[in-house]
């Protein structure tokens, strides 16, 4: 689990892939992997998302980081298992669904905002806790959570952007979710793929000026 975590922190970015057909979320993952992100998180709002799933594990291999998204049942989190995914995300966090999701063995992402909610999280044995939505509160929210769970790896999903992603990296984030600030539901029901890859190259761009920061640091 160590190594998928580590592998997590080097994707940086997970793109959040609620799309309205299976065959646009294929396209618009295609758009991602072209425009540099590696990391696909491809929720079950999505139709056919472990079809999805099996078909994008076929096609990139470990090339990609794989995930499946909005996961709210023990069915659904096996069902994405088998397809194919590295790692499983809830939207919020529950003991049972929660015990399901790590005996698959992959990385478990379940979400929180309030502290109560972030210690439940850990007490039920999540590996990451999910900040969302975080666009309610901010960097500033995050990196005050930090002060009383600083071992606690945290990744905020909402209101990320290229301009702001310094903000919650300096903060504490170990990596960070980005929905409709990359995949907007206007560019995927426009077919607009080619927005989708320059935003994704925007995304990569703004890691590469983190990355050189923390070498120069």
């Amino acid at each position: 689990m160590t190594n998928s975590l580590t592998r997590l922190q080097n994707t940086r970015v997970l793109a959040v892939l609620r799309a309205p057909s299976a065959d646009s979320a294929l396209r618009a993952a295609e758009a991602l992997v072209a425009g540099g992100i590696t990391g696909l998180e491809i929720t079950y709002s999505t139709p056919d998302a472990p079809a999805v799933i099996r078909e994008l594990s076929a096609r990139y291999g470990d090339d990609i980081y794989l995930g499946a998204g909005t996961v709210t049942s023990v069915d659904e989190a096996n069902r994405a298992a088998e397809a194919g995914a590295h790692f499983l995300v809830s939207p919020g966090t529950r003991r049972k669904l929660t015990a399901a999701m790590k005996s698959t063995g992959l990385l478990v992402l379940t979400g929180a905002l309030t502290p109560s909610e972030l210690m439940a999280a850990v007490e039920y044995g999540t590996d990451v806790v999910k900040i969302f939505p975080a666009s309610l509160g901010g960097p500033a929210f995050l990196k005050s959570l930090r002060g009383p769970f600083p071992d606690v790896p945290l990744l905020p999903t909402g209101g990320v952007t290229p301009d702001n992603m310094g903000a919650w990296f300096k903060a504490g984030a170990i990596a960070v979710g980005a929905g409709g600030d990359l995949v907007s539901l206007a560019d995927l029901a426009a077919g607009n793929y080619d927005n989708i890859e320059r935003l994704a190259a925007r995304f990569v761009s703004s890691t590469s000026h983190l990355d050189a920061a923390e070498a120069r640091a």
